[in-house]
């Protein structure tokens, strides 16, 4: 691939300490690691598979209609995650059953039938995806739009390549004749390039309006309808999306729906539609930039997570531009989507801080699950604990397992029940197999003492020091599947023993677990006070409130079910001997966005146990 370079670009802040190589501390490094030899044998790597396609399946049956093209239940941005999550999967797929396969003719349609069954749904998820009003909502949700299909046009580009690489093989009489000519003709996924990327780059042009020199020295504002916020996500979205379109946009030709070239319509007599090139270096500065930004923007907290974001305190009466009040809710998804980033920032720079930063981001995240690494184990003896009782939380869970501070009281919203999910699809490309595209004006601004073979040998060292822990989140998860296949919110519960009426049931087991100055505005709504409106209209002095209906749901009673789901009638009445609670079935329950979490975490240890093999 050919890589064009053009323009000054602001350089990452942080520096390679030239002495060591390891992305490991040393007490982690020095100590042997209890799961690998697990991780390599063929038949949990087989049976792991089958899991992960098994998760997809249940996805897609119960809760994709191919008639509308989309997720009915998911709302516009989780749908935009939920192609991601297909995509992603797609590439898995595609690659575990060639391995199972060994390219056998006979088994290679089988293979490509149940590609091309979910590529269609892609395809589906195209027309059903609500572009429109997307276009009208906050940067953000522009953006997930955007890393959907340059995820989808990665799994084109790289299936297309080893299907012509691994197709059946055909006799001579064969070649000769029409088949032979079919055969020959590029993946018929490739037709729909044209429309992916420019939805892409549609929706690239319209979130990157979000960026903003005048205030906090840069950064992307949120929500262009409330008071200026620069929260994480925004920020980690618009540098993986930018570095994204760098590296995988292909081009695009179509000028509609929107012109961006020209503050008025384009005259009558142009010839064609602008183009807009391949590896085009706006891009590479957007990300660039905005990483600078944001390891600079005091944004992290003691433990080195990722808070939501800042507010500008007294903004705007007071004068004052700079970003000073800290919302300190953190969430599992705002220590993953700069993941991807940082990955592919170290594609193009040989920079090898954005991949130092990447694993001690985390190590820390690990760290305040309860996991030790130098361990291989959580810090907590969870198994004595009594029923009902839950062990202590560290910052972003228990007993090791990732969690949401909304998971124990059962009041995720929609939004957050996505957020692991998200956290795990982007460990997952960052923890992938090195494959450099350098840039030699930017590979000599950098240390080049260690070869590209060195740098990925101790990249993908590190990566298999987490896979203990990804087991152990795996295991949890898969517990809270139900007599469907469909995965829970909470996967603490599938490793606990949480059958008595212990502190997990109520709210009073939530607000330890808030952050002092957190605003939990993605599970309870945005707060109607002169932190986050302008003005506040009569009809927001009421405090927020949760919809009359399911999709943000808050607790109330614990149900209670025999072994999963049990009926109605049933559900809410007190415990019986022969009855346990299944925290699982509190909120929302079981949904489109929890399934896309258990597809997700078992994906990524697939994907890294098959990397040690």
């Amino acid at each position: 691939m050919l890589i064009r370079w053009a323009g000054p670009v602001v350089l990452a802040t942080s520096t390679l300490a030239r002495s060591t190589l390891s992305f490991l501390p040393a007490d982690v490094a020095s100590k042997p690691q209890n799961t690998l030899t697990t991780a390599r044998s063929p038949e949990y790597t087989a049976e792991l598979f089958g899991d992960t396609l098994d998760a997809l399946g249940v996805m897609q049956d119960a809760y994709f209609e191919p008639w509308v093209g989309t997720w009915p239940t998911a709302i516009d941005w989780t749908a935009a995650v939920l192609g991601s999550y297909v995509a992603g999967a797609l590439l898995s797929l595609s690659q575990g059953l060639e391995i199972s396969q060994h390219g056998a003719a006979g088994d290679y349609w089988v293979k490509d039938n149940v590609i091309s069954l979910y590529f269609t749904q892609i395809i589906g998820f195209y027309f059903g995806q609500n572009a429109f009003s997307l276009r009208q909502q906050a940067y953000d949700d522009m953006l997930w739009v955007v890393l959907g299909w340059l995820d989808t046009i990665q799994f084109i580009d790289q299936y297309s390549t080893s299907r012509r690489q691994t197709g059946p093989k055909v006799d001579q009489m064969v070649r000769t004749s029409t088949l032979a000519m079919a055969q020959n003709r590029t993946w018929h996924g490739n037709l729909w390039t044209p429309a992916f990327s420019h939805r892409a780059r549609i929706f690239w042009e319209l979130a990157s309006k979000g960026w903003d020199d005048k205030l906090c020295g840069g950064g992307m504002t949120w929500n262009p309808r409330l008071k200026p916020y620069k929260n994480a996500v925004t920020n980690e979205l618009f540098i993986s999306a930018s570095i994204s379109m760098y590296l995988y946009f292909p081009g695009d030709q179509n000028a509609s729906p929107f012109d961006f070239t020209h503050d008025e319509p384009p005259p009558l007599q142009r010839q064609g539609p602008m183009e807009w090139h391949p590896h085009d270096a706006k891009y590479l500065v957007a990300a660039m930039n905005g990483y600078r930004w944001i390891v600079s923007s005091n944004m992290t907290n003691s433990q080195g997570l990722f808070t939501d974001g800042f507010h500008i305190r007294g903004y705007p009466d007071s004068g004052n531009t700079k970003c000073d009040q800290r919302d300190e809710m953190v969430y599992t998804y705002n220590q993953g989507v700069l993941l991807s980033g940082q990955l592919e920032l170290f594609r193009v720079t040989s920079d090898i801080s954005y991949l130092r930063d990447g694993h001690k981001l985390i190590q820390n995240v690990i760290r305040a699950t309860g996991y030790s690494l130098e361990r291989d184990a959580p810090v907590d003896n969870y198994e004595r604990l009594l029923p009902g009782q839950l062990p202590p939380w560290h910052g972003l869970g228990r007993a090791g397992i990732l969690e949401d501070v909304c998971d124990v009281g059962g009041g995720c919203s929609q939004n957050a029940q996505t957020f692991k999910g998200i956290w795990m699809h982007h460990f997952t490309a960052f923890c992938s197999p090195l494959k450099p595209v350098l840039n030699p004006d930017l590979r000599k601004r950098f240390d080049t003492t260690f070869t590209i073979e060195d740098v990925n040998r101790e990249h993908m060292k590190a990566c298999r020091r987490y896979i203990g822990w990804l087991q152990h989140n795996a295991m949890a998860a898969r517990g809270t599947r139900n007599s469907e296949g469909k995965f829970g919110m909470w996967w603490t519960v599938g490793l606990l023993n949480l059958t008595g009426s212990g502190q997990w049931m109520g709210k009073d087991a939530v607000p330890e677990q808030t952050p002092k100055g957190a605003a939990d505005y993605r599970n309870y709504g945005i707060p109607h006070d002169g932190v986050w409106v302008a003005k506040d209209p009569v009809e927001s002095q009421k405090p927020p409130v949760w919809d009359t209906g399911i999709s943000q749901k808050p607790l109330g009673r614990p149900s209670f079910a025999r072994r999963g789901e049990a009926p109605a009638s049933e559900q809410g009445t007190d415990l019986k001997d022969d009855y346990f609670p299944d925290p699982n079935l509190r909120g929302r329950g079981r949904t489109v966005e929890t399934q896309g979490g258990g597809l997700a975490v078992l994906r990524a240890l697939w994907e890294l146990s098959r990397q040690t093999v």
